[in-house]
């Protein structure tokens, strides 16, 4: 093998990692965005969960105490037994 083409190779496989290198990094930078976005709409959404929350516990308060059920009435029908 001569010195020459396996400089050459080396050279050519660092040119293509570098090239990868570059890739990985903007899809990191990418990926990290997405990530900073979804964590900020998820902070939205449990501040919007807690709200609601809030207001559905204190429309429960406003309730007035459950009244016991009535009674079932005696049937009235003259064939029926029991």
């Amino acid at each position: 093998m001569h010195p020459e083409s396996t400089v050459e190779q080396i050279a050519e496989r660092v040119e293509r990692l570098l090239v990868r290198y570059e890739e990985l990094q903007r899809t990191n930078a990418l990926l990290t965005g997405q990530v900073q976005t979804l964590t900020q709409e998820r902070d939205s959404l449990r501040s919007r969960l807690g709200a609601a929350r809030g207001r559905i516990e204190a429309l429960l308060d406003r309730l007035p105490e459950a009244a016991p059920a009535p009674a079932p009435l005696a049937s009235t029908d003259p064939h029926r037994t029991g």
